[in-house]
């Protein structure tokens, strides 16, 4: 199983870029992956053709009206370990004996 980060934004449209960012946050919610949305980017759980099919959607949307894209994306694959959106986060808690701010 693979937890994948990423952000992506499109270059020289605005300062804001929040409409852009909706329209794949969009496109993760339909796609039935678990994620997770943070400020600087959403994290994606799943087999890695599975989450590295929904950031290739996330850029064929964009690039539609955009002529200048970044995107960053940071992966970490673990062996016969998934749920680990909220079982890392629950481990952090544990050791701390205290809830997390999310």
């Amino acid at each position: 199983m693979v937890l994948l980060e990423f952000s992506m934004s499109p270059l020289g449209k605005s300062e804001s870029v929040g409409k852009y960012v909706a329209r794949s946050l969009d496109v993760i919610d339909k796609s039935g992956v678990p994620y997770r949305l943070n400020p600087m980017g959403t994290v994606l759980e799943g087999e890695w053709e599975q989450v590295f099919a929904v950031v290739q959607k996330c850029y064929e949307r964009m690039k539609k009206d955009c002529n200048r894209i970044s995107c960053t994306i940071k992966v970490d694959y673990r062996k016969n370990h998934s749920g680990r959106l909220q079982s890392k986060v629950a481990s952090i808690e544990k050791k701390l004996k205290r809830s997390m701010k999310q």
